[in-house]
């Protein structure tokens, strides 16, 4: 910060000026927010209450009183959008649009009133995650979201797409129904609330031609027949990770992005040497272990290796399997193409361990050269080779990642 408000004081110049008259309104109600957070040390809940409610005639003169610092805000904004254009020129960017924003957020402060008030979203209890989850994150009220004329999702979601290539929509079900759970109440005491789907995915859709971006709807978990049977209607990619899925990668849909694992699941290493069930023990995690086991012997039979096969190996022969996947886009994560044992985030902890702040074991500029990164790419790159010609009535192909 010490470094930004330097170069705030040698002038913004004419660009930041023009972009400020593009970007109208929304900008400076964000700025003034992040200006009101800073004074603070903290969002709403540690303002007065005019602030706090977004009355108009305190917020004003808050924003009059501390004219440089909220403009100073909107500079760092243009900086950003400014530093993102620039990385779309060099490749193509997939956004991540997350399933619920911070309680004492920016988002949640601007659109306060079309948020729903004494509940917070989640999922149920599953295989995976047999507590059940809560994310503590406030949902869009549907009623209140149609009253305000979707304006929230619609600048939420340009937003999200702008400079981007791709869009991942995160829980992509909860354009359907969320799972609410009462504040204070345990994960399997929520329920279901409707959300009108079709004015959601027609938003998205307009948005997507607009920007030219394709659009990954992550469809893990309790996932209804309607969500996918819409997603593929609408040449919206779905997911299909390894560790999903009974059938092998070459049988999933074109419509579709393959990998082997997210953020929230184990790594190939983590799995294939146990430590990763010794991990969320650790954390205090209910395990399931029959369906971990199960998981392995899986993995064992579709890769035709014994269980002392060495790591490397495991991890290269996951990615052929990829390989063969004829779906749109296939990833592989730098956990699994660099052999981490630990998985970014187990879902439901929060102090219990340093959750997407673990480092990486190779420092960014080694990460090009590493032996198992380049034996992944090699892995990976049988795609380009195998790929079959293009029929002149095919579907035009979306680009690999």
């Amino acid at each position: 910060m010490e470094a930004l408000d330097l170069l705030w004081r040698q002038g913004a110049g004419d660009a930041f000026a023009s972009w400020v008259t593009e970007q109208g309104d929304l900008l400076w109600s964000y700025a003034t927010y992040a200006a009101l957070a800073e004074s603070h040390q903290g969002g709403p809940s540690r303002w007065a209450a005019p602030l706090a409610e977004r009355d108009p005639t305190a917020i004003e003169r808050w924003r009059r009183d501390n004219d440089d610092r909220v403009r100073f805000h909107a500079w760092v904004q243009w900086l950003v959008e400014e530093q993102l254009r620039e990385a779309s020129g060099h490749t193509g960017l997939v956004a991540d649009l997350a399933i619920g924003v911070d309680p004492d957020g920016a988002d949640a402060w601007l659109w306060r009133d079309a948020f729903a008030t004494g509940v917070t979203v989640g999922a149920p209890p599953d295989e995976f995650n047999l507590s059940g989850q809560d994310w503590g994150l406030p949902p869009f009220d549907p009623w209140r979201l149609r009253a305000a004329d979707y304006e929230p999702f619609i600048q939420t979601i340009r937003s999200a797409m702008r400079h981007c290539t791709g869009m991942r929509i995160d829980h992509v079900m909860g354009l359907f129904r969320l799972y609410w759970i009462p504040q204070g109440a345990d994960p399997d005491r929520g329920t279901y609330v409707r959300y009108p789907y079709e004015d959601l995915l027609n938003i998205v859709a307009l948005e997507s031609h607009r920007n030219g971006a394709y659009v990954i709807g992550e469809d893990l978990g309790t996932v209804e027949d309607l969500v996918r049977d819409q997603m593929s209607t609408r040449r919206m990619l779905s997911y299909r990770l390894l560790w999903f899925e009974d059938d092998l990668p070459r049988d999933y849909p074109s419509l579709a992005l393959a990998a082997v694992s997210n953020h929230d699941l184990p790594t190939i290493a983590g799995l294939w040497t146990g430590k990763d069930i010794e991990a969320l023990e650790e954390a205090g995690v209910e395990v399931n272990r029959e369906g971990t086991q199960a998981q392995l012997e899986r993995l064992r039979g579709w890769l035709a290796v014994e269980s002392d096969a060495p790591l490397e190996s495991v991890i290269e022969g996951c990615h052929r399997l990829l390989a063969a996947a004829p779906s749109a886009v296939v990833l592989a994560t730098l956990e699994d193409a660099l052999g981490v044992i630990e998985r970014p985030n187990i879902p439901g902890t929060t102090d219990e361990r340093p959750n997407w702040s673990i480092p990486l074991p190779v420092t960014l500029e080694e990460i090009p050269e590493h032996p198992l990164v380049q034996r992944v790419i090699a892995a990976l790159s049988v795609r380009a080779e195998d790929a079959p010609p293009r029929e002149a009535n095919d579907e035009p192909r979306l680009p690999h990642l």
